[in-house]
């Protein structure tokens, strides 16, 4: 039930849930896990809530993930407000219940809390990643690549610096931050490549569905919309059937473009819809032979950068 023998065999497809608000039926992600379950993607991540508030919760749907339908789960650990003694106990829980996979972050500091207050003990991604490799050697840990550079950066380059601080702490796999110009994206590999970041990188995609979530992303991260993304925007902002149907088109030919680009594997960030994961499943199943190739992945994007 781990993810990088995967990811090393084979481009992977995976999906990402969060668990639901706590005024919400949460019977309804459950069925939600049951329809992606049904697309077998290689595995499933399952995010906190703001703050780390549905941290219990995150471990239970991670627990249904592998135990019930037979999938690898990655389970989100942010380190914000948590001490040595707070994380034992969760990877503990996690591993008893066969969940062998955490995706470290650092998180962000609760709404009118002081940040000297609550980040104290793990300052950074890295020091939490640095822990638990000391601690659990079998751990497998995930991190966070942000190709546009983290929001609270404003250098590129210190950005990689900590990225490369992730990785020599002992990370197995990368996944991407949401993007929307695919030559972004590349020409962060190829900085990681001048840093001697080997690491597997999997591509974050959000199909965009809605103006809302639009602002949201503005709000949370530095991501840019590309021309061609902006005038979907533009046009069918004031209908939304049609902008759901060209954001789900626009992010399916960001990922055949990332496919037959060679990289390592694709995310898809469902936002708990398992009808676009279905829907962009299907249209790509013509090259799904492709996803399954043990020859498709990071060689196949060295081999193309040659040509």
């Amino acid at each position: 039930m781990k993810i990088q023998p995967i990811i090393r065999e084979r481009l992977t497809l995976s999906v990402e849930v969060f668990p639901p608000r706590p005024d919400s039926e949460p019977e309804t992600i459950f069925r939600t896990i049951e329809e992606l379950g049904t697309l077998r993607p290689d595995f499933i991540s399952v995010t906190y809530g703001a703050g780390g508030s549905t941290k219990g919760f995150t471990e239970e749907i991670a627990d249904v993930i592998v135990n019930r339908h037979g999938i690898p789960a990655l389970a989100h650990l942010t380190c914000v407000g948590e001490t040595p003694e707070s994380i034992h106990p969760i990877i503990e829980r996690l591993q008893s219940n066969n969940v062998q996979s955490v995706l470290a972050l650092r998180g962000d500091v609760p709404a009118g809390q002081d940040p000297d207050r609550v980040i104290r003990h793990f300052p950074y991604a890295a020091d939490l990643i640095d822990f638990l490799r000391h601690h659990y050697p079998d751990l497998e840990i995930g991190a966070a690549a942000y190709p546009e550079g983290h929001l609270e950066c404003d250098c590129l380059e210190t950005d990689l610096d900590h990225l490369k601080a992730k990785v020599d702490r002992g990370v197995d796999f990368l996944i991407s931050q949401l993007f929307f110009d695919n030559e972004r994206l590349y020409r962060f590999m190829d900085r990681m490549e001048a840093r001697n970041i080997q690491t597997p990188l999997l591509a974050g995609i959000l199909p965009v569905t809605g103006r809302r979530q639009i602002e949201r992303i503005l709000s949370l991260s530095r991501t840019a919309f590309p021309p061609k993304f902006q005038r979907i925007l533009d046009r069918y902002d004031r209908h939304p059937q049609a902008l759901r149907e060209a954001g789900i088109a626009y992010a399916t030919d960001q990922i055949i473009d990332l496919i037959s680009s060679g990289v390592d594997g694709i995310h898809l960030y469902t936002m708990n819809k398992p009808e676009i994961a279905r829907k962009i499943f299907g249209d790509i199943q013509h090259i799904r032979g492709y996803l399954q190739s043990p020859t498709a992945g990071a060689e196949g994007f060295r081999q193309l950068q040659t040509e």
